[in-house]
């Protein structure tokens, strides 16, 4: 099941990616959160490596089950007393928010000679129930993470409004991208982005056509997800 649905959501970012204007690389985040070793290993199997999950202690559980070659993305919000592990295992941390995160990531990294890859969050549709940054306080954060020695800035990531009709997301992703080329624009030392975290099940097609390069599918791929785990 899982490597049929694989086949189906790859076909359908090549469909995408053939109506979209932006010549990106899109990278697939197979989103695990909730879901048993067994049915990532099937994933893996099936030919991916990039994984994503929304705590830390999952990652924790799961990678020394996985092959080395497997890339974990930390996709959820992110508590700074969990940072010292996000920073061991994840490649990339989707959720960055605020100056107090960036510096304790910046610390756990330059512990090990690590550069943390990160994409800072914004909530781009302002909702209430939702992490994230609106684009007065981004510019604001970016240009002091920058002054930190151990973090990369990579992009931007959202979760867009969960729709039914995907098209109605379009203009939360228009945003982002615009938001993005508009930081990249004003030439701040040390930020050169060029990741978009954008896109979901319901709507990553919409998100590649607007210019993703990471989209996070979960149900998907997985079924749905048990949140009484």
């Amino acid at each position: 099941m899982i490597a049929e649905n694989i086949k189906i959501v790859k076909k359908n970012i090549n469909e995408a990616l053939s109506k979209s204007k932006f010549d990106n690389d899109v990278t697939l985040i197979c989103v695990s959160k909730t879901k048993p070793v067994e049915m990532i290993i099937d994933a893996y199997e099936a030919g991916e490596r990039n994984f994503g999950e929304n705590k830390v202690q999952e990652i924790v559980a799961k990678a020394p089950l996985l092959p080395e070659d497997t890339v974990w993305h930390m996709i959820g919000h992110l508590q700074t007393n969990k940072v010292k592990k996000a920073v061991q295992y994840a490649e990339y941390i989707h959720s960055v928010d605020s100056l107090s995160l960036a510096q304790a990531i910046d610390k756990e990294a330059g512990k090990t000679g690590k550069i943390q890859k990160i994409l800072c969050e914004v909530n781009i549709a302002s909702e209430d129930s939702k992490f994230g940054l609106n684009e007065d306080s981004l510019i604001d954060l970016l240009i002091e993470i920058s002054k930190l020695q151990n973090i990369k800035i990579c992009g931007l990531m959202c979760v867009a409004p969960y729709t039914e009709i995907s098209e109605e997301n379009r203009k939360y992703f228009v945003k982002l991208r615009e938001m993005m080329n508009k930081i990249n624009q004003m030439n701040i030392e040390n930020v050169n982005m060029n990741m978009l975290s954008m896109g979901m099940t319901n709507d990553y097609m919409i998100a590649i056509e607007e210019g993703a390069t990471f989209v996070r599918v979960g149900t998907g791929i997985f079924g749905e997800r048990n949140y009484n785990i």
